[in-house]
């Protein structure tokens, strides 16, 4: 069967790959630590339950606006009043199925063939292969380990083109956990000021989730003149445990998000009306649950720190938020294991499954060959016990 062009240059997601291999492996008996995990360990809060069975016995299963109930545009609205301290309306909003759809609707609406979408290494593995499927031109933008997997001003100055329509901008970062401040963000805006026909995708997904009192600061409060080009792409599933429930949303100008609603009505029409009420209580309800589990993370993320410091020759720049690190391994590169030379990263995180029954996910998805990135949204046992397996392992190549 002959297929479509685009689809040879798309890749499987590395992360959901590692995760199927790692569940099938359990399923066949073996006890795999799984780092590889891209979504909270915590339940979704009880209340958003709660209001996700009343909607159902209230009889709202139909069909809603394309682009979300009233009640859930009116909650992110009132979200990003609180947060970003900005001000949209309704016609500023649309509800999408998940951050990852909501920005795909995006770049199909304002990508034209060609158009180059400038995306800074390490990145999130979607971003390149979504711009591919829209037939945009993804421009990679390596960030050093030195300079915190941070991109610098002139990085971007560099960049683009006159053929550069979107910049994404992901703070704080899967894969790296590092965060964007003010000062960093100010540069950045300096140089997009200069450049008036790019825009700006801002994944905010993990934006609740900052560690050491760090307050959220987005492009679009930095520099007022920018906020006509930014577009602000989130949604519930990192903040509220909420990967399965497929809600996420757009916000930005009114005529681009009207016609991304256009667009989301010939794919997918409305997300779960059930989720969407589910929404609306995360939002607008008790955020005690959402600060818990940040706290949580950060203490995690300092024992993972603690650990990974113990391998020999690996570093690793300390995470600002999420739940990710994205150590360096690359002193390892070289070494054998049962005659196999480990070559880079795809070859590490193979090893690391058979010898150590730990899935991770190779920094080659990510852009970063050196890397691995580890998630620690596990319990402390696992964790443990992963690490312990991880530094017997490292200990064997030779």
């Amino acid at each position: 069967m002959r297929l479509a062009r685009r689809i040879s240059r798309i890749k499987p997601s590395a992360t959901l790959t590692i995760n199927a291999k790692a569940k099938a492996l359990k399923q066949s008996g073996v006890n795999i630590i799984n780092f590889g995990v891209g979504e909270p360990d915590f339940p979704t809060p009880e209340p958003i339950c709660d209001a996700a069975v009343k909607s159902i016995r209230d009889g709202q299963t139909r069909y809603t606006a394309v682009g979300g109930i009233d009640e859930l545009k009116e909650a992110v609205s009132r979200l990003i009043k609180a947060d970003y301290g900005l001000d949209y309306g309704r016609d500023n909003v649309l509800i999408s199925c998940g951050g990852k759809h909501a920005l795909y609707n995006l770049m199909q609406t304002v990508l034209d063939p060609g158009d180059e979408v400038i995306i800074p290494s390490p990145y999130w593995v979607s971003y390149p292969d979504m711009t591919e499927l829209v037939d945009g031109v993804p421009v990679f933008v390596p960030c050093t380990e030195k300079n915190g997997f941070k991109m610098l001003p002139e990085d971007l100055e560099r960049a683009i083109t006159p053929k550069t329509r979107m910049l994404i901008l992901n703070s704080p970062s899967n894969p790296t956990g590092k965060y964007y401040g003010a000062q960093d963000l100010r540069k950045l805006a300096d140089v997009l000021l200069r450049h008036e026909n790019v825009l700006v995708a801002s994944d905010d997904i993990y934006y609740r989730i900052l560690f050491g009192g760090r307050e959220w600061v987005s492009l679009g409060m930095v520099e007022e003149k920018l906020r006509e080009r930014i577009f602000i792409v989130n949604g519930v599933s990192k903040s509220y445990a909420m990967t399965g429930w497929r809600i996420g949303y757009l916000v930005g100008d009114s005529d681009v998000v009207k016609a991304a609603t256009k667009v989301q009505s010939q794919v997918t029409s409305n997300p779960s009306s059930i989720s969407q009420w589910a929404g609306v209580e995360a939002l607008n309800g008790n955020q005690k649950q959402v600060n818990d589990m940040t706290k949580v993370f950060e203490k995690r993320s300092r024992y993972v720190l603690e650990r990974i410091s113990k391998v020999p020759g690996v570093t690793c720049p300390e995470p600002d938020g999420a739940f990710y690190v994205f150590p360096n391994f690359s002193a390892c590169f070289g070494k054998k294991a049962g005659g196999k030379t480990i070559k880079g990263s795809l070859d590490l995180a193979g090893y690391l499954m058979e010898a150590a029954h730990v899935a991770v996910v190779p920094g080659e998805a990510f852009g970063e060959d050196r890397c691995l990135r580890f998630s620690y949204a596990l319990s402390m046992p696992e964790i443990e016990q992963g690490f312990d397996a991880v530094e017997e392992a490292m200990a064997k190549l030779g």
